[in-house]
C-alpha cells in the first residue's frame, strides 16, 4: 500500500473545522493507504514554548478523539512525534543543507507571525519548522500528505530539500512526496468569522448535548429575518452552511423552502441543526467516554505506534548516515 503521512499540533481542543476538514478524510484514507498520524508536540513547542503545559493534555485528547471518530490503530499507525527521536535527527541533518532563503520565502512565515503577534516567534524554531516538517514526512517514506491547497507551498519546499539532498550525495536516498489535495471547508464559527480557539467563536468535537445546543441557539442568522415573519435566505445565513455539512438532503430542502417563505424561524431551524449534529456525534460522544474511562488503552495505543514508528524511520535515518558519511 501507499503510505502517508499527516500530524496535528496538540495546542488545544478539536472543533468542527478540524472535524470537517481533517478527521472525515483521515478516517478515508486509511481503507486504500497505510497512514502514519501523529501528535506534532514539538511544532506545538514553536508558539507554546513559553507554557508548553497545553501539550501534554492535549495530546491524550486529541488522541481520544481520533480514536472515537474512526481512525483505527490496527490500519494507521498513532504516535507522538517527541517519541521518536530519528526525527530530530534528520531535522537537524536536513538542516545543515537548507538554504535560509528557503525559509524566509515561506509564504505563511509572516502570516503567522502576524496571527499570533502576542507571541515571540522570533526563533530559530519558528524559522526552521519547515525543515522539521519535512523531516516527519521524508523520515516514513511518504509516497501522499494530505493538504489543502494553502499548504502546497510547504510540501514543495519539503521536494526542494529532498531534491536537494539526493544531488548533494548522489543517490535516491529519501522519496519526493506527493500531495492529496482535500477539500477543506470554511467552517464558520459562532459569530460568522472562521472557527477557531483563538477567537472564542468554536464548536468543539466533545461537546455535551448541553453546551452544544447553547453555542447553536447564540449562531448568528440571516440579518434580514428581524422578524420571524420575514423571509430570508439561506445563503446568507451563518447557520446554514451547518446544514449542508450535517443534514440530510430531505430535510435540507426544507429548511431551504422554510426559511424563503418564512415558513420555519431561526429558531426552529436552530432547532433541526442540532438535532443533526447530535445524531452525528452521539455515538462519537459515546466512544469518546469509553476511551476518558480507559486511560491505559490509550497510552498502549500510543506506545505501540511508537515502536511500529521508530521501526520504520531508523530504516531511513540509517541511509542518510550512511550517505553523510557519519556511520559508526
Amino acid at each position: 500500500m501507499k503510505r502517508i503521512v499527516s500530524g496535528i499540533r496538540p495546542t488545544g481542543d478539536l472543533h468542527l473545522g478540524h472535524y470537517l476538514g481533517v478527521l472525515k478524510n483521515w478516517v478515508k484514507l486509511q481503507d486504500d493507504y497505510q497512514c502514519f498520524y501523529f501528535i506534532a508536540d514539538w511544532h506545538a513547542l514553536t508558539s507554546e514554548y513559553k507554557d508548553p503545559s497545553i501539550i501534554e493534555q492535549s495530546t491524550r485528547d486529541i488522541v481520544t478523539i481520533w480514536l472515537s471518530v474512526g481512525i483505527d490503530p490496527e490500519k494507521s499507525v498513532i504516535f507522538r512525534q517527541s517519541h521518536i527521536k530519528t526525527h530530530a535527527e534528520l531535522f537537524l541533518l536536513l538542516s545543515m543543507i537548507t538554504p535560509i532563503s528557503w525559509l524566509e520565502r515561506n509564504p505563511t512565515y509572516k502570516e503567522m507571525k502576524e496571527e499570533l503577534k502576542e507571541k515571540d516567534l522570533s526563533t530559530f524554531g519558528f524559522l526552521g519548522y519547515p525543515v522539521l516538517q519535512a523531516s516527519d514526512i521524508v523520515i516514513y517514506n511518504a509516497d501522499k500528505v494530505p493538504i489543502g491547497e494553502d499548504q502546497l507551498p510547504h510540501l514543495e519546499l519539503t521536494r526542494e530539500i529532498v531534491r536537494r539532498f539526493n544531488f548533494l550525495y548522489n543517490d535516491t536516498i529519501l522519496k519526493e512526496p506527493m500531495e492529496i489535495l482535500t477539500e477543506a471547508p470554511k467552517v464558520p464559527g459562532l459569530d460568522g468569522r472562521k472557527m477557531s480557539k483563538s477567537y472564542g467563536n468554536a464548536i468543539f468535537i466533545d461537546e455535551t448535548e448541553e453546551s452544544l445546543t447553547e453555542k447553536v441557539m447564540q449562531m448568528l442568522t440571516d440579518p434580514k429575518r428581524k422578524t420571524r415573519k420575514d423571509p430570508g435566505e439561506p445563503h446568507d445565513c451563518n447557520l446554514y452552511p451547518f446544514h449542508e455539512y450535517f443534514t440530510d438532503e430531505v430535510t435540507k430542502q426544507e429548511v431551504q423552502v422554510g426559511c424563503r417563505t418564512a415558513g420555519i424561524g431561526c429558531v426552529d431551524c436552530k432547532h433541526i441543526l442540532i438535532k443533526s449534529l447530535i445524531a452525528e456525534f452521539h455515538s462519537i460522544w459515546e466512544k469518546i467516554g469509553y476511551y476518558r474511562g480507559h486511560a491505559t488503552l490509550v497510552d498502549e495505543i500510543l506506545n505501540d505506534g511508537c515502536r511500529k514508528a521508530i521501526k520504520e524511520s531508523d530504516l531511513t535515518i540509517a541511509r542518510v548516515r550512511a550517505a553523510m558519511q557519519l556511520m559508526e
